[in-house]
């Protein structure tokens, strides 16, 4: 890959980290795409190191957003299959 396309992928997957990050945010499906949205953000954020990101400031909004969304949905989640463990067990 040469040193544009690596940049322009950077760029998408700053963006795709955003849109997932504020989808993580809806109650239910959230925890899928906040977990997406993390995903491509580790991999934007692999080849900052090297060049420059102009999207960065989407790509730590996004992160914020899918931080926010899988610590509320996977703590609904479990809190969720608690009860139903504890009303199975009583």
């Amino acid at each position: 890959m040469t040193n544009a396309e690596t940049k322009i992928q950077m760029m998408k997957w700053s963006i795709r980290c955003f849109v997932d990050g504020l989808l993580g945010l809806i109650p239910i499906i959230g925890l899928g795409f906040a977990l997406a949205a993390l995903w491509f953000s580790r991999r934007a954020r692999k080849h900052e190191k090297q060049f420059w990101n102009p999207a960065k400031p989407y790509r730590v909004c996004g992160v914020i957003c899918a931080a926010i969304g899988a610590i509320l949905w996977g703590g609904i989640l479990v809190f969720i299959i608690g009860n139903l463990v504890i009303d199975a067990w009583f």
